[in-house]
């Protein structure tokens, strides 16, 4: 059986020594970089590697894009090799923030044209809190071969922004609704959010355990927001492209499929002064 979109600790912990499989830690902290790599460092899942949002998740940024630019093919595809992963390869990602992060991964790979990845639902503290294998060995990995499947139509630019509008599609933002509103900004220079867009904060695709909530729940909560729109007429964004993967995430698990990407979100967006920015409650 093929895992896409989440599976859960009991199911993944039956596979640790399988392998066909591999296991990313994505932990991270957007305040200290450094923080996911040093928890890494001290315990994780048995066997699994570390991704570094920043540094293999990410491009370099430059001065017109987001926080999180998305990386480069090739050097992805290198550092997915390096970790052992195929084209066939079942791919289990992970983090402690509930899979903010590892929703990052599991689109790239995604993005590549690899299906077969699922984020742990639960994540770190979920395996922990079960007493599911830990370890603090770093694993000797054979490298893979991979061979991407870009996929056309995912990515939407800010310049595509405003006709993708006209015509009707509709812009999510996945930030917390004190953020969207722009009552608060801890990160980017500028607070609000893309006008015309509607906000459905990432945290409610979650469940008082931490867990993802059933699929019927999911799917009522995002067509409240979202109405008569279907999958392909929504865009996520967020603070840097990073978050809004999570609510793609939601989407496919709700079986609402084909929603897209804009990646640069509003760091990017926020670059270019003749952007316009609404607050409030505003669309």
């Amino acid at each position: 059986m093929d895992y896409t979109t989440l599976i859960s600790c009991a199911e993944a912990s039956k596979h640790l020594k399988n392998k066909g499989w591999r296991f990313i830690d994505c932990r991270f902290d957007l305040m200290n970089p450094d923080a996911g790599c040093e928890l890494y460092q001290t315990d994780h899942i048995a066997g699994a590697v570390y991704a570094h949002l920043d540094e293999d998740l990410s491009s370099d940024i430059g001065p017109h894009t987001g926080r999180h630019p998305l990386p480069n093919v090739a050097v992805l595809v290198e550092q997915l090799c390096k970790w052992g992963i195929g084209n066939q390869t079942q791919v289990v990602v992970y983090d402690n923030n509930i899979g903010m992060f590892a929703s990052r991964l599991w689109w790239l790979l995604r993005w590549l044209g690899h299906d077969k990845v699922a984020v742990l639902d639960g994540g770190y503290m979920e395996w922990k809190d079960k007493g599911y294998p830990l370890s603090s060995e770093i694993p000797e990995v054979t490298p893979a071969t991979f061979t991407p499947d870009v996929q056309e139509g995912w990515i939407v630019s800010a310049e595509q922004i405003p006709d993708e509008q006209q015509h009707g599609k509709m812009l999510l933002d996945a930030r917390a609704a004190e953020r969207y509103r722009g009552d608060v900004e801890p990160i980017d220079t500028i607070a609000g959010h893309i006008p015309g867009a509607l906000n459905y904060p990432l945290i409610e695709n979650i469940n008082e355990e931490g867990l993802f909530k059933e699929r019927t729940c999911l799917r009522e909560q995002i067509n409240a927001v979202i109405g008569e729109h279907g999958g392909p007429q929504v865009i996520h964004y967020c603070g840097s492209g990073v978050s809004a993967c999570h609510n793609i995430l939601a989407m496919e698990v709700a079986g609402l499929h084909g929603s897209r990407l804009y990646p640069g979100s509003w760091s990017e967006w926020i670059r270019d002064s003749n952007r316009g920015v609404a607050v409030g409650d505003d669309k």
